[in-house]
């Protein structure tokens, strides 16, 4: 059976390095390349250092002060999804929730998304864990179809299921989910000066104060179709 690894389509990858009091984590997919350090006293988040080294909109950088006054002196136990999730950059976010979950671990640890591209609506959708799938998921105009136990959600609809899910495979399903969701950029292919009016007001961006001026930056890669993989690794062989 074709792997969604081996199709054109989008790529998202999760470094989490985890010590003593920090723990690092930095994404990179077809449109952003971002990083989140939060230090740590084993109790409460002591700082929080977010990075943009590539973003969408002209108006994204303004998140980073977002997220230091959102998750700032919180106890690690408070630095949740549900947190003042739309009034952030949804995926520094996103990342200093990670890098809390691993606070107590130590090393590193990596996860590789690939979701293909549509064809005749369907797509695949697989996540690896140090190099060995977690799941592998098939969605059919919207819908989950595989594995049985999802059949009929919408990615949307999954978060129940997700966390009925036993621990070793709740996190990558919810990396897994988010990455779907995020490949819908894809086929927009926004060209540099688009306009944000009129998405919905589901991040820092996009909300009403800010999406009149925000404007798309342009650019994006497509690592289904080159040698590099996220986050500068060569693939092997190439």
């Amino acid at each position: 059976m074709t792997s969604a690894e081996q199709l054109p389509g989008f790529r998202r990858r999760y470094e989490v390095l985890a010590a003593a009091g920090l723990v690092t984590v930095q994404m990179e997919d077809d449109f952003h390349w971002m990083v989140v350090t939060i230090r740590h006293d084993g109790e409460r988040v002591v700082d929080v250092a977010p990075v943009m080294h590539r973003w969408p909109w002209n108006t994204c950088p303004g998140a980073i002060a977002r997220l230091i006054e959102t998750f700032g002196g919180c106890h690690l136990d408070e630095v949740t999804a549900r947190r003042e999730k739309v009034q952030n950059c949804t995926h520094l976010h996103d990342l200093a929730v990670l890098a809390a979950s691993h606070a107590h671990d130590r090393g590193l640890l990596v996860y590789d998304t690939f979701v293909s591209d549509a064809v005749d609506g369907e797509r695949l959708l697989e996540i690896n864990r140090d190099g060995v799938r977690v799941h592998s998921w098939i969605e059919r105009s919207g819908l989950i179809v595989e594995p049985a136990e999802a059949r009929g959600m919408a990615l949307y609809a999954m978060r129940d299921w997700i966390a009925a899910l036993p621990s070793a495979e709740k996190e990558a399903a919810r990396l897994l989910q988010v990455s779907a969701v995020i490949a819908h950029g894809r086929p927009m292919n926004l060209q540099e000066g688009t306009r944000a009016a009129g998405l919905p007001a589901n991040c820092y961006t996009l909300q009403p104060e800010r999406i009149g001026h925000a404007v798309h930056r342009g650019g994006s890669i497509d690592f289904s179709a080159g040698v590099l993989k996220p986050l500068g690794q060569a693939v092997p062989g190439a």
